[in-house]
């Protein structure tokens, strides 16, 4: 059926059919948008890192998606209107790689995060270390990673630039105190006071997964015997534990009479 307008003939096909592709592709957008961000089984148990990642590797299936059905949809409109479709892919094929060129940092941004993301090299929360900086990961893109350090500074880095990264909350870490004691005391009696501050505090070291053990005597320095006291603590929760262990070895060696060593000046005067 053709309808005329003024001079204009126009295929009345060539006005519904578009319409009717743009409705499909909606259509099928949506139910495939529904399927893809209502897929995370409800029986599994994912931490909000997790969570957060699956999140966005959903957001980023469903993007590329919806540019292909727009694509898609587009090209066969042109088609019903009569152009040629052919010489139109092949010049976004020529078009696409003059700007992969163009932006072909941008790309490498991309293909990084989504393998970061997919691959789960690290997670929100954890901390690490790259190009010298190191910090707690707050956040990640599919362009940058955003990495805070203990004073609060955020380093934002390109995402193609995340290698030769170290990961310190893969595993547990391990607290380190070493402590310098008086070659005036007995080992005997230092021994004891070990034990007795190990049964003190026994389960009430903050973030320990074992209890803490004394790995002998590390130095003989020149006015002390260092002895080290470990104690395995969940990542990078260590600090806090060491400080901790000093405190309260500080206090046994006090009521136990266990002398510390510290710089003492003699002052002679002369006659």
């Amino acid at each position: 059926m053709n309808i005329e307008i003024g001079n204009i003939s126009m295929n009345i096909f060539n006005i519904i059919n578009p319409i009717i592709y743009i409705v499909i592709g909606l259509i099928i957008f949506r139910i495939i948008k529904k399927i893809i961000l209502k897929s995370t089984p409800k029986q599994l148990k994912l931490r909000q890192e997790q969570l957060q990642k699956v999140k966005t590797i959903k957001y980023l299936i469903v993007n590329i998606i919806k540019y292909i059905i727009i694509t898609c949809v587009i090209l066969a409109i042109l088609s019903q209107l009569g152009v040629n479709v052919k010489s139109i892919v092949a010049g976004l094929g020529i078009g696409t790689a003059l700007i992969g060129l163009a932006f072909q940092d941008l790309a490498k941004d991309l293909i990084a995060g989504f393998s970061i993301i997919t691959e789960g090299e690290y997670e929100v929360g954890d901390t690490i270390e790259v190009s010298g900086f190191m910090g707690e990961v707050v956040a990640i893109g599919l362009r940058t990673t955003r990495i805070r350090n203990f004073k609060g500074a955020t380093k934002i880095i390109a995402n193609h630039y995340m290698d030769n990264i170290i990961n310190y909350s893969n595993n547990n870490s391990l607290a380190v105190v070493d402590v310098s004691i008086s070659y005036e005391n007995k080992e005997e009696d230092i021994d004891n006071a070990f034990k007795s501050l190990f049964e003190r505090i026994k389960g009430k070291i903050p973030n320990a997964k074992k209890e803490p053990e004394v790995w002998g005597v590390n130095e003989l320095s020149d006015s002390s015997v260092v002895y080290r006291v470990v104690v395995e603590t969940e990542s990078m929760k260590h600090f806090a534990t060491e400080r901790y262990l000093k405190k309260e070895i500080k206090k046994e060696f006090d009521k136990k009479g266990i002398k510390i060593p510290y710089t003492q000046i003699e002052v002679h005067n002369g006659k």
